[in-house]
């Protein structure tokens, strides 16, 4: 075998040896483009989704019918001054924003009648439901290690927690939130 042959041989080999990278490349490159991870959830991301809760009205309210859409879930109470300084905020961002796929609901760590004084006097768009004094093992559970009010978490659309709050929100914080695809 001459050199010329033996290197246009190695040549040939190299090139199909090449070929087979490239190709084998490309085919991973397609697939992690079109394989979707999504986001394993905690247990008690997991429970939280098999909840049901009371409205003020009474009725049932499963958070399962949530889940799909970002989803901001606001822990507040009426004896609480910043619970009630920022459900104005969360309402208007609710109204900003529903169009736009995002969820809120509000649960209140109180009882039934100081709740509904006070939606009757001023009334909230998004849904409110009943968590009760149970609602602070709910929130610790959540990430809410002090069970302080209030205390707000946003859940993704796969139903993973994304942020969480402790404390008064303010538009900053709603204003970040909002980058959270919603498909």
């Amino acid at each position: 075998m001459t050199p010329l042959q033996s290197t246009g041989c190695s040549r040939r080999s190299w090139l199909t040896a090449a070929g087979v990278i490239l190709a084998a490349g490309g085919a991973a490159g397609v697939m992690g483009r079109t394989t979707e991870v999504k986001p394993s959830l905690t247990s008690a991301e997991q429970a939280f989704w098999q909840l049901q809760f009371k409205q003020v009205d009474g009725s049932p309210l499963a958070m399962a019918g949530f889940k799909g859409k970002p989803l901001v879930v606001n822990f507040w109470a009426t004896w609480c001054p910043p619970c009630l300084a920022e459900l104005p905020l969360l309402n208007a961002f609710y109204a900003e924003n529903v169009s736009k796929s995002w969820q809120v609901l509000g649960l209140a760590v109180d009882q039934l009648v100081p709740v509904k004084r006070f939606l009757a006097r001023s009334p909230l768009v998004f849904p409110v439901a009943m968590a009760g004094f149970e609602g602070t093992d709910l929130s610790r559970s959540l990430g809410n290690v002090s069970g302080g009010l209030p205390f707000t978490v946003v859940f993704g659309p796969a139903g993973d927690v994304r942020h969480r709050k402790i404390g008064q929100l303010t538009p900053r914080d709603l204003a970040a939130w909002r980058q959270i695809e919603s498909s």
